[in-house]
C-alpha cells in the first residue's frame, strides 16, 4: 500500500495546477535530455545537476540503507534477484533499475509494485513548480531525465518507507546520478567494453568508472572479471579502505538452465546448506550473478539483514513475479521456439550466441536491430552465419536503420531481409519458422521492448 507523501517539496508553492500522469510523462520524455532517445548528447557527466536536485528534494537517500550494483552486463538481474530475495525475507525494498521496457513506471518499484501514476505526476508538477518559484537556484537548471527521475525514485523510496533500496547504476558509475548515495554495500557485476563514448575506449578506463561506487570503509563484491579489472577495483577499494570481495572466493555454484529457469548447486562455500534450488530466470550468465548475490547476502547477513534458507529459496523462485522482471532469455511462445533477450553489446552477444548454439532447434531465425553508438561490427562478428536474418530498427532516434544494419551484416556474411518495424520483423520470422525451428529477437533493448 502506498504512504501518502508529506514531503516539502509537494507543497505547490505557486499553485500550478497538477499535470495528469499523461502530461508529466510527456515532460520527462520530451522536454528533458534522455538519453535512451538521444544518446551522448543527453549524457550530463557529473553530480552538480543530482546534487542541486537532491538538495531540493531534502536529501530523500539518506533516509533509507541503499546497496548499490554497478558493471556492465548483468547489473539488472542481480538487482531483480537481489531484491526479490529481500522481499521474502521480510523487508520493504525499493527497486531502482534501468532502462525500463514498456512503462516508465518498471524502473521504481517497491516490492515489485511500480511507483504509481499520481506520484508521478505530482512530483513531476512539484518539480516544475519550484523551477517557476525559483526554488531551484540556477535560472537555466536544465537537468536530465536520468538527474530527475532519479530524485524521483530516491524520493518515492523515502516517502514510502522501505526498509532497503536496491540501487542500478545507470552509465558509469563515478560521476553516475546515482553515485550521490553512500551504500552499505557496492556490488559489481563483470565489466567489458561498453560506452566507449562516454567511458573511455579500453575496459581499464571502464572499470575505473565502475570502481567509483566504491565508497569509504563501504564493502564491494565483484564478480568475474580479468585479473587486470580486478587490479583496478581493488585499488580503489584500497584507496577508499573498503573491504574488498571476490564472489568466486566466497562461493562456487555451478547451474543448467531447466524449462523457464535455472537449476542452480552451491558445490563449495557459503549458503551450503541451500544445495540445490531454482532461479525462475534462465540464460547462461545466470550462474555468475547468481554467484555475485549469494556472495552479497553473505555479507549483508553478517551485520545487516535477517534473512533464512526457506526465503532466500523463495527469492530466486519467485524472482519474475516478485519484480517484474522481462526480457531476459524469456520464452515468448512455444512452437516455433521464441525467445528474447535484452543482450546489447560484445559481451552480451557473446553470450547470447553462446545459448543460442546450446538450444535444441533446425533453422535458426534471428530478428535483429541495433542502436548506432555501440561497436555493431564486434557484435556481428560474433553471430552466426548459418541463421536467417530479419534486420530492423525500434523506434527511437538512436536506432540504426534495417537497411544500414543489413549493409553492415551482409559483409560478414549473415543474410537476411530488411523490415522497418519490429513487429514486421518479427511476424515474417515466426510465419517463416517451422515448428522445430528456433526464433530469437534482440541486440539492443529497446527491439525487446517493442517485441514484447
Amino acid at each position: 500500500m502506498e504512504i501518502r507523501s508529506k514531503s516539502c517539496i509537494f507543497a505547490n508553492p505557486t499553485h500550478l495546477p497538477f499535470m495528469n500522469y499523461s502530461q508529466a510523462l510527456d515532460y520527462l520524455l520530451s522536454q528533458l535530455p534522455f538519453f535512451q532517445a538521444e544518446g551522448k548528447k543527453a549524457y550530463k557527466p557529473g553530480l552538480d545537476n543530482i546534487r542541486q536536485l537532491d538538495a531540493w528534494a531534502g536529501h530523500p537517500h539518506r533516509r533509507f540503507p541503499c546497496i548499490h550494483v554497478g558493471g556492465t552486463n548483468g547489473k539488472g538481474s542481480v538487482c531483480h534477484m537481489l531484491a526479490s530475495v529481500l522481499q521474502e525475507a521480510g523487508y520493504r525494498t525499493g527497486l531502482y533499475t534501468s532502462p525500463h521496457l514498456k512503462d516508465f513506471r518498471e524502473r521504481i518499484r517497491i516490492n515489485g509494485r511500480c511507483i504509481s501514476e499520481t506520484y508521478v505526476s505530482e512530483f513531476t508538477t512539484a518539480y516544475v513548480d519550484a523551477k517557476k518559484a525559483g526554488l531551484i537556484l540556477e535560472a537555466d537548471f536544465k537537468p536530465s531525465f536520468f538527474e530527475l527521475t532519479t530524485t524521483m525514485a530516491f524520493s518515492y523510496f523515502a516517502d514510502n518507507n522501505v526498509d532497503v533500496a536496491v540501487i542500478e547504476v545507470g552509465l558509469g558509475g563515478r560521476l553516475d546520478s546515482t553515485n550521490i548515495i553512500d551504500p552499505v554495500l557496492a556490488l559489481i557485476t563483470s565489466i567489458s567494453l561498453d560506452h566507449m563514448n562516454l567511458l573511455g575506449n579500453n575496459v581499464l578506463s571502464i572499470a575505473g568508472e565502475k570502481a567509483g561506487i566504491i565508497k569509504s570503509g563501504r564493502p564491494a563484491v565483484v564478480g568475474i572479471n580479468p585479473s587486470e579489472v580486478y587490479r583496478v577495483l581493488r585499488k580503489r577499494a584500497l584507496q577508499e579502505q573498503a573491504p574488498f570481495y571476490l564472489a568466486e572466493d566466497l562461493l562456487q555454484l555451478q547451474g543448467e538452465t531447466v524449462n523457464k529457469g535455472t537449476k542452480l548447486k552451491v558445490k563449495s562455500g557459503v549458503w551450503q546448506e541451500l544445495n540445490t534450488f531454482t532461479c525462475g530466470l534462465a540464460g547462461q550468465y545466470i550462474p555468475e550473478n547468481a554467484t555475485l548475490v549469494l556472495a552479497a547476502l553473505s555479507l549483508l547477513k553478517q551485520d545487516f539483514i535477517q534473512i533464512d534458507a526457506p526465503a532466500l529459496l523463495r527469492g530466486f523462485e519467485q524472482v519474475v513475479p516478485n519484480t517484474g522482471i522481462r526480457g531476459r532469455w524469456e520464452i515468448l511462445q512455444e512452437r516455433p521456439l521464441c525467445i528474447c533477450d535484452t543482450g546489447h553489446n560484445e559481451a552480451g552477444i557473446r553470450v547470447v550466441t553462446k545459448q543460442l548454439a546450446a538450444t535444441p532447434h533446425k533453422q535458426l531465425h534471428i530478428v535483429l536491430g541495433v542502436v548506432n553508438d555501440k561497436d555493431i561490427g564486434a557484435m556481428l562478428e560474433l553471430l552466426p552465419q548459418k541463421a536467417l536474418y530479419y534486420f530492423t530498427k525500434a523506434a527511437v532516434p538512436r536506432a540504426l536503420p534495417e537497411t544500414e544494419l543489413a549493409a553492415l551484416a551482409a559483409a560478414r556474411n549473415l543474410k537476411g531481409q530488411s523490415y522497418p518495424t519490429v513487429t514486421e520483423a518479427k511476424a515474417a520470422a515466426l510465419k517463416a519458422a517451422a515448428a522445430d525451428d528456433l526464433v530469437f529477437i534482440g541486440g539492443s533493448n529497446f527491439i525487446v521492448a517493442e517485441a514484447l
